[in-house]
């Protein structure tokens, strides 16, 4: 069976994208078919499988990003329907959409990483802007509204700085416009290009206990001399080993 819904994704226009203001973004609903929304649901990894990440130090002062993270690795053990679905987007239909929607010639070279990211009462992402290296970003969600309440939060803010803040620097959220305000629940997903405004973050959650907000997360990455020099040190563009599955949920160097 197929997971991308090649039909959607065919649809969906670079035009539109690259004039969205205040970066490129696009919120591509029916993004996968829906029996793969669902088997790959049923199928999400286990909390107990991530890295539990809080308090984590962030550059420039930004705030925390607290948060359960599974970095995908070949070696994971994972349901057949994941296997499946990341073989996708490593073929041809995934590629020719980050192609056009960004713009790259054939012979532009980029590099996939892949995440999930699980988040509880009182988790929350700083604004910020992501590192030069990432060309974009795509997420992916799993929640729908029977097992995610929008009371709870965990809408994902396009933030707008008007041009005036520096990337480097951690700006509140009331510093900042709020040009959209998503609900990430249902079979839809969040594309978006780096710039050096391209601000976004998501509040503070308010979900009971046991209550997780689950994203699958492809970033886009571009070999730049960061990506390039960890590639030396056998590090894929985030920093994680490419050879050693036993390290590969360790924090990035």
């Amino acid at each position: 069976m197929e997971y991308l819904n090649r039909d959607r994704i065919e649809q969906v226009s670079h035009e539109s994208f690259q004039r969205q203001q205040p970066y490129p973004w696009v919120e591509i609903g029916e993004i996968l078919t829906h029996e793969g929304h669902d088997l790959l649901r049923q199928t999400l990894p286990d909390a107990s499988m991530f890295d539990r990440k809080v308090g984590v130090k962030r550059a420039f002062r930004q705030g925390y990003h607290d948060r359960y993270i599974l970095h995908y690795h070949p070696s994971l053990d994972l349901a057949a329907p994941w296997k499946e679905f990341v073989a996708e987007l490593h073929g041809k239909t995934y590629e020719a959409l980050v192609r056009r929607m960004f713009g790259l010639g054939r012979g532009a070279h980029f590099v996939l990483t892949l995440e999930w990211y699980y988040a509880w009462q009182g988790c929350g992402v700083s604004p910020h802007c992501d590192a030069r290296r990432k060309l974009g970003t795509h997420i992916f969600y799993f929640n729908t509204e029977a097992d995610w309440d929008s009371s709870w939060g965990g809408r994902i803010l396009i933030m707008d700085d008007g041009g005036r803040l520096k990337t480097h620097s951690a700006p509140a959220f009331d510093d900042l416009g709020i040009a959209a305000s998503l609900d990430p629940r249902g079979n839809g997903s969040l594309l978006f290009q780096r710039t050096a405004h391209s601000w976004h973050g998501v509040r503070p959650l308010e979900s009971p206990p046991g209550h997780l907000r689950k994203l699958f997360i492809v970033t886009i990455n571009v070999p730049t001399i960061q990506v390039l020099w960890r590639r030396v040190r056998g590090k894929d563009p985030d920093g994680y080993p490419l050879n050693n599955p036993e390290m590969s949920r360790s924090i990035p160097a």
